[in-house]
């Protein structure tokens, strides 16, 4: 018999722990004075485009997507949100760093 017609199967008390994802708890945010973030520049699998990469954030999903709308709105830019990273289109590293200090968070530039 081959692999694939007879598979082995393996199961507990609990079944098969696999399918019962949880959802992941919602993320409290702390304030801008207890965070430092990291501003990088990034061109990586990019086709040579270049992104500002804003890391370090301790927000919830919905503070981290208003903090990316008023960061792109500010550099005039267009921008997105992948894995708790916020991505703007672009070298604006000044100006992140400028509009994130005006909201008290402590800022380090990152990176070439």
């Amino acid at each position: 018999m081959s692999r694939n017609e007879n598979p082995t199967v393996w199961s507990s008390e609990q079944g098969d722990l696999r399918k019962k994802s949880s959802p992941p708890a919602a993320a409290q945010s702390l304030p801008p004075q207890q965070q430092t973030i990291y501003l990088h520049r990034d061109s990586k699998g990019r086709g040579g485009k270049v992104v500002s990469l804003v890391k370090g954030l301790v927000l919830s999903e919905t503070d981290l997507t208003a903090l990316a709308k008023q960061l792109k709105q500010a550099c005039g830019s267009g921008g997105t949100v992948k894995d708790g990273t916020i991505e703007i289109q672009g070298d604006h590293r000044e100006k992140i760093a400028e509009t994130l200090r005006k909201l008290g968070y402590k800022v380090k530039l990152a990176g070439g």
